[in-house]
């Protein structure tokens, strides 16, 4: 991470979005791996909605990061 001159205006919430983001990177991976393994359709699908919803969770962080910063 980069040394900012300023403080965050919410350093706890940086904190809980920095988080937010490993953690759910960790997860989409995870989906991917039984992604592959997967043969039923209907299964694939499920997996594959969680890691989009997963990824747009990440997006959102990442606003709230940079308006926080």
């Amino acid at each position: 991470m980069n040394e900012r001159l300023l403080p965050s205006d919410d350093p706890v919430a940086e904190q809980v979005l920095e988080w937010t983001i490993d953690r759910d990177s960790k997860d989409i991976r995870q989906l991917m791996r039984w992604l592959e393994k997967t043969e039923g359709r209907k299964d694939r699908m499920t997996l594959l909605a969680r890691a989009t919803d997963l990824i747009e969770e990440i997006r959102y962080a990442m606003q709230r990061l940079d308006e926080l910063r």
